[in-house]
């Protein structure tokens, strides 16, 4: 997935745990380049039905109240937020009657909630079911879907708010953000 979109114009890919591979993220730094962007990716494994920890940790300490939500805390409002996944088991694993007794969408309900806070419209995530186990052609098809995805949503083709998650509802008073300054991070 990352490969399909390192040096895309007009999107910019962090690796969190190559920029602070000792937990110490630059909280100024992040919460600059968030107002940059008007489309948010969280791009990562589902690690133990939830995200690596630097992914906890940025959320923990980017988010701050008063910056992303609560009094003041309007910076994100009118933004979106994508969760761009790999999971080890296969779609069938993922529902009430599988393996993993839950729907990934049931599983990102932390992430649902933390777009609602911050005023954010969240996103239908876009999954790729066991990764590891796919073919090179099937990867490689998945990959430029998602691609294709950000690109869509960077160059307006793709209107985000048509694409947001089942069952979500917008924060009260959302308003997307300006078309001219749409780009992914």
């Amino acid at each position: 997935m990352l490969t399909s979109i390192t040096g895309l114009p007009d999107i910019t890919v962090r690796d969190l745990y190559a920029e602070y591979p000792d937990f110490m993220i630059d909280v100024g730094r992040e919460q600059t380049l968030l107002m940059e962007h008007d489309v948010i990716v969280l791009q990562h494994p589902l690690y133990w039905y939830s995200s690596p920890a630097i992914v906890k940790e940025w959320l923990d300490v980017v988010l701050e109240e008063g910056w992303a939500y609560g009094p003041g805390g309007t910076q994100l409002s009118g933004k979106f937020l994508l969760n761009a996944l790999s999971t080890g088991g296969p779609t069938e694993a993922y529902h009430s009657k599988g393996r993993n007794r839950f729907a990934v969408r049931q599983l990102l309900a932390p992430y649902d909630q933390t777009a609602y806070l911050c005023g954010m419209g969240w996103l239908e995530p876009f999954v790729i079911h066991s990764g590891r186990k796919l073919d090179v052609a099937t990867l490689t098809r998945k990959a430029e879907n998602y691609r294709d995805l950000l690109v869509g949503l960077r160059d307006g083709r793709l209107e985000p708010d048509k694409h947001l998650a089942e069952g979500y509802t917008l924060p009260r008073g959302f308003t997307q953000r300006s078309e001219t300054s749409r780009h992914a991070s």
